[in-house]
């Protein structure tokens, strides 16, 4: 049975148990459940990766966005949490 993934600590974090599964299925014979665990560890930690990825653009853009304003003052990001 699958282990229910636990949401990274940050986005560092993500990517470290993410190297850390491609070097497991790459250097040792896994047995197929174990294998298709890690793959499933590993599709949710990209998508957690992706998702923090996709805010920290939007809010560069805003960042931009508000750079560019005539006053020049930058406005506070919004807190994602």
């Amino acid at each position: 049975m699958a282990k229910q993934a636990k949401t990274p600590k940050s986005f560092e974090n993500a990517i470290a148990q993410l190297e850390e599964i491609v070097a497991a299925m790459e250097s040792r014979d896994l047995p197929l459940e174990d294998a298709l665990d890690h793959y499933q560890q590993g599709i949710g930690l990209l998508r957690y990766c992706q998702d923090t990825l996709s805010r920290a653009e939007a809010r560069l853009e805003t960042l931009e966005a508000n750079a560019n304003d005539d006053d020049g003052a930058i406005a506070p990001a919004d807190d994602p949490s």
